[in-house]
């Protein structure tokens, strides 16, 4: 490490040490040579201005006398640990008591410094800690990103609907409980196991996920057991299957109806004896993890069918999420639609504000879409739909153009009135408006004589926005035109 140079990322450029001592002699010859080496250097002659300054901004060390006329260091040390525990602080004292330094370092003291002390010495072990620190930080937030990545204010959902899926996450992240995560398809069933795994004791160890329905049975059993060299064929070493790798962690089945009759049973053993045996070998191995369970399909029936084991069912059935589809939390849709906006803008490094935003909208009439569609593929398919037009988005307002064509088809809105010239009367706000749309584009393609140009120039809106509206509301815009001029 450069002496000096910033370690916590503070954005000054230099290593903030705070000196807190009330002799002038000390505090001027610490900031003499601490500032020829770099750091930025602040000085406290008292207990009293030395708090003051440990509550005003963040330190990278703190270099605390010993004696001091209104309150003695160890009191200053003893306060600042109860709410900071990681700021290295070293204790300075004329007395090289050995008493004095055991109390200090059980108060949470990083170091122990003597009067007079060796300058090379003392700025060697303050680099160190320093440095020691910054490892510990970047450690710290490297796991609070991951944690943070599938932990609850990530996952998009303030609906009724959501928010009682994730009180029941955040009731069963703790327990050690298998987990039977059941949705359609699309719904987020693997992104709830990791937000469970992500608050769980167990997040310090590995997620594994196995999609059991890709896998032949052969091949899942070695997967999830290993096997030994020459068990089969292909077999020309030693593997480690996923409950091993997994061990102490979590294991997660993805389609955990589609596995075979073997291996359930094979499951099952691993459920009730904690251990299983490789492929081709005779040791039994002991593991301890927790299985999520995931599926789209019916278990209990297939239980009826005989087609998936009743006691395995009921070992993974022990705590039952239940994912509502999309179509029943309409209500998210919009953040979801943002969430995706964010995510997309940044991959494709397109349309972004300075916060790292997405500068992209949708036209009202794209995002009416949204809220009509049923959403047969669930989250995924609007994952997937708005990754589209955000590769497709030529302007930061997007149009129902950039849309796949089946989402506007499908979109079934009704503009022809009923036979006595009324809409229907279960007809939707957003149908009554489009209805009135098609009406007055067909009026003023009529006044003049099917162009769309001058249209849109009457109706004052851009020919784009105009064309889009007459595919939306399905205009026949030429034997219009044919027509006006017969």
């Amino acid at each position: 490490m450069t002496r000096g140079i910033d370690p916590s990322g503070n954005g000054s450029g230099k290593a903030r040490i705070l000196v807190i001592d009330d002799e002038a002699d000390i505090r001027e010859s610490l900031e003499a040579l601490l500032t020829l080496e770099g750091y930025d250097v602040t000085l406290a002659p008292s207990a009293t201005e030395g708090e003051r300054a440990l509550e005003s901004r963040v330190w990278d060390l703190v270099l605390l006398d010993l004696m001091m006329p209104d309150k003695s260091g160890m009191e200053v040390l003893r306060d600042v640990r109860e709410r900071d525990r990681h700021t290295p602080i070293f204790m300075i004292t004329a007395w090289g008591s050995v008493e004095a330094a055991v109390q200090a370092v059980k108060l949470g003291a990083s170091d122990y410094v003597s009067k007079p002390w060796d300058n090379e010495k003392l700025i060697i072990e303050i680099e160190r800690a320093i440095s020691g620190q910054r490892l510990l930080d970047e450690n710290t937030q490297l796991k609070r990103t991951l944690k943070q990545r599938y932990s609850f204010p990530n996952i998009v959902g303030k609906s009724d609907r959501m928010l009682k899926v994730l009180d029941l996450v955040s009731q069963v992240a703790a327990s050690r409980s298998t987990i039977l995560i059941t949705g359609d398809t699309g719904t987020g069933k693997e992104l709830i196991a990791k937000a469970i795994h992500s608050n769980s004791p167990r997040v310090d160890y590995s997620f594994v996920a196995v999609n059991s329905g890709s896998l032949p049975g052969d091949l899942l059993e070695s997967t999830l057991f290993g096997h030994v060299r020459g068990a089969f064929t292909s077999a020309i070493q030693n593997k480690k299957g996923a409950f091993e790798v997994a061990n102490k962690g979590t294991i997660f089945f993805d389609e955990v109806g589609t596995i075979g009759p073997e291996t359930q049973a094979k499951l099952l053993r691993v459920i009730q004896e904690k251990e299983f045996t490789p492929l081709g070998s005779n040791e039994v191995v002991k593991v301890d993890v927790r299985i999520l369970a995931a599926t789209n399909a019916d278990l209990r029936k297939m239980v009826e069918e005989k087609k998936f084991r009743e006691d395995l069912y009921y070992r993974l059935n022990v705590i039952n999420i239940d994912l509502p589809t999309l179509r029943d939390r309409r209500e998210d849709i919009p953040a979801l639609i943002n969430h995706f906006l964010d995510r997309f803008c940044r991959e494709n490094e397109k349309y972004l504000g300075e916060d790292g935003r997405s500068l992209l909208r949708f036209e009202p009439d794209a995002m009416q879409l949204f809220l009509d569609h049923n959403w047969p593929g669930n989250v995924r398919e609007l994952e997937n739909v708005v990754e589209r037009a955000v590769v497709l988005a030529s302007s930061p307002l997007i149009s129902v153009d950039v849309l796949p064509d089946y989402l506007v088809q499908a979109s079934g809105i009704r503009t022809r009135p009923s036979e006595n010239g009324a809409m229907p009367t279960d007809a939707s706000l957003f149908e009554i408006v489009a209805e009135f749309e098609r009406r007055t584009i067909v009026e003023y393609l009529e006044r003049f004589n099917g162009s769309q140009t001058e249209a849109a120039e009457a109706l004052r809106v851009p020919l784009s926005t105009l064309n889009q509206k007459i595919k939306r509301l399905s205009i026949d815009v030429k034997k219009r035109g044919d027509r006006a001029a017969a």
